[in-house]
């Protein structure tokens, strides 16, 4: 026998939904916060619900003015608001100081890592060069490797250009380094690098390649202390190791790539910049393209880190390499650019100066700006299109 059926109205199923247990759980939780919101007028405002909270600070990185933090007001509800701007359009890491303690934004599921923490992560657009445009995209990788020279697993980030899934060619390949307080993730949250190749690529600007970006710490560095210079040189010198005996392999191994100087190209920032060199001059038969942004040869200048006591200057380390003919050989671009007011300006201008000596022909750049991820993605933008020329 069939049973009847009974049909419910949908609003009674509302009314029993609302009027349930949950109904008070969903009321604990407070207002509905929304943040970061970017305004069409670039303005940002940064929220979060904090009842019991005494104060409650912004920080951020690279965000102009922001200085040593913006204080947060709560309104009655317990929410704390801050509104910064009008902002540049780009990429900006933030965080905030609840009562002493540093928290993510929970609101906000955009994240960015770096050397020692995560960060949230907000983008104001209007930027042509990496905003995120219709165009084709391709496609960023998390990739875990076995480092032999090292003994365990290690991760590094690959953007390979649209179509290359599809595709049969060989590209040419561009090993993209961070900076000491950075990771592997850096260059394709932060950096927008992705997307700054994508623009690139689609506008006939660059050559479509396939761009590496390793992790550059081989050990916890406890920067907060400053590291010392053996701490510095052991983390340099595995890099490197890990770098020509692993990460290359891997690389011409698992991707369509060309595996000569002319069609591979290494660069770095502050930390990374320093490693493109430690890399590229002591191995002169492997880079066609050198690019170092805002860096130079630590200790170079008496900045950086500054070097061993009584040692060897890189630069006598290298002199039969710098003065030598296979170095300057088919290496089509060795290009350099710090902002004006960055820390490091004056051992970038050294090490031009140290390198155009040797008889390399250095293209310097200087622009606006510091030690800043405002710079380094613009760096970027004007450094790949001289690639693969």
């Amino acid at each position: 026998m069939n049973t009847p059926r009974t049909t419910i109205p949908l609003a009674a199923v509302m009314a029993l939904v609302f009027a349930c247990p949950l109904q008070a759980q969903f009321g604990r939780q407070g207002p509905q916060v929304t943040s970061p919101e970017v305004a069409a007028s670039r303005h940002v405002t940064f929220r979060i619900l904090a009842p019991k909270a005494e104060t409650v600070l912004l920080a951020g990185s690279d965000i102009p003015d922001l200085g040593q933090g913006a204080q947060m007001k709560k309104d009655p509800n317990g929410v704390w608001e801050v509104t910064l701007g009008p902002i540049d359009p780009g990429a900006y890491r933030y965080n905030f100081n609840v009562d002493g303690i540093s928290v993510i934004d929970p609101r906000n599921p955009a994240t960015s890592e770096s050397n020692a923490n995560t960060w949230s992560l907000v983008y104001v657009p209007g930027s042509d060069f990496m905003d995120t445009r219709n165009v084709p995209h391709g496609a960023v990788a998390k990739v875990t490797y076995w480092s032999t020279s090292l003994g365990r697993f290690r991760r590094m980030h690959v953007y390979t250009p649209p179509g290359y899934e599809s595709g049969q060619g060989t590209y040419p390949v561009f090993y993209l380094l961070h900076g000491a307080f950075d990771c592997d993730e850096s260059w394709t949250s932060v950096g927008r690098a992705g997307f700054i190749l994508d623009n690139l690529i689609a506008a006939g600007k660059a050559k479509p390649m396939v761009v590496v970006m390793p992790a550059g710490h081989v050990g916890p560095l406890n920067f907060g202390r400053r590291a010392g210079i053996d701490e510095l040189t052991k983390d340099f010198v595995e890099f490197t190791k890990d770098f020509i005996e692993d990460i290359m392999p891997y690389t011409e191994k698992h991707y369509r790539v060309y595996t000569d100087k002319a069609h591979r190209a290494i660069a770095g920032l502050s930390m990374g910049g320093a490693q493109t060199l430690n890399i590229a001059i002591p191995h002169p038969d492997k880079f066609g393209y050198v690019g170092v942004f805002s860096s130079g040869i630590f200790g170079i200048a008496g900045g950086g880190f500054g070097i061993a006591p009584n040692a060897p200057s890189w630069e006598e380390q290298q002199k039969d390499i710098l003065d030598g003919a296979e170095l300057k050989k088919d290496l089509k671009l060795v290009w350099f650019a710090t902002g004006k007011d960055d820390f490091l300006v004056q051992t970038s201008r050294a090490t031009v100066e140290m390198l155009k000596k040797h008889g390399l022909d250095v293209v310097y750049k200087e622009t606006d700006g510091a030690h800043t991820w405002t710079n380094w993605r613009n760096y970027l933008n004007e450094f790949a299109p001289q690639l693969f020329r």
